[in-house]
């Protein structure tokens, strides 16, 4: 069971990667231009993102049409719940609402909305410390945040890698911004950017999306799921928005 990931903050905890110090890369990160933006995707530990794959795409990819209904349509609501409750629980990764009719049989997808809705209240209403949670476009099982320094001790001894203020910041321009050339978040932040977005692909947070359509064609850069997943977000859309920031 994982834990539920903390909301971005100034620092935040990364797991270990084989690459150096953010800044102490030198080389521009458009210096060698891949020959695809999938070739220069840097994505989760298996490789799936460097395919140019994510679990929003492979499961869009999988949904049943509007209307078609398979043997899931004959489950009760309670059988529904407990067969969501295990798929959900037996899954690495976080299955989207499409995958999940489709695992279900073909159930009406009102259901299975509703089947999520109401796990993640038996779930809450039975004091557990285990919550249903949308990260990556889809649905998983989290561990609540009450219990991390519990959860926490898991890991304990395992070396701590820290994200810098200027990587922070380099990341949350190509969030807010994407797709995003180098050329703009330099002339946003003022200051070079090549090593810290390189360091951020290596890390798998940020990734080649394409070409900008202006002259000279440029590399840009857009989040990865992983992006999603270290800062526990179902999409981008759950970013933190203008007002929001203002009160923070």
């Amino acid at each position: 069971m994982r834990e539920t990931a903390p909301a971005p903050a100034t620092e935040e905890s990364l797991p270990p990667q084989p690459t150096g110090e953010v800044c102490a890369a030198s080389e521009d990160v458009e210096g060698e231009p891949p020959s695809s933006p999938e070739e220069a995707s840097v994505g989760d530990a298996d490789g799936a993102d460097a395919e140019g794959t994510d679990t929003a795409e492979t499961d869009t990819a999988e949904e049943e049409p509007e209307g078609r209904l398979g043997a899931g349509a004959e489950l009760d609501d309670d059988e529904l719940v407990r067969r969501v409750a295990a798929l959900l629980f037996a899954s690495p990764e976080p299955l989207s609402l499409g995958r999940l009719v489709k695992l279900l049989q073909r159930p009406e997808r009102a259901r299975v909305r509703s089947a999520l809705e109401t796990l993640g209240a038996r779930l809450s209403g039975a004091g557990l410390p285990i919550e249903v949670r949308g990260l990556r476009g889809g649905y998983t099982l989290l561990t609540t945040s009450d219990v991390g320094p519990v959860v926490g001790r898991l890991a304990k001894g395992s070396p701590v890698e820290r994200i810098s203020a200027a990587a922070l910041e380099t990341l949350s321009i190509v969030a807010y911004r994407q797709p995003v050339t180098k050329a703009e978040i330099e002339a946003i932040r003022g200051v070079q950017a090549g090593p810290i977005l390189r360091a951020l692909v290596d890390r798998g947070l940020v990734k080649v999306t394409g070409r900008a359509d202006v002259p000279g064609h440029p590399l840009e850069y857009g989040t990865t799921p992983e992006f999603l997943e270290r800062f526990g977000l179902m999409s981008l859309d759950d970013l933190p928005r203008d007002a929001e920031l203002a009160r923070g």
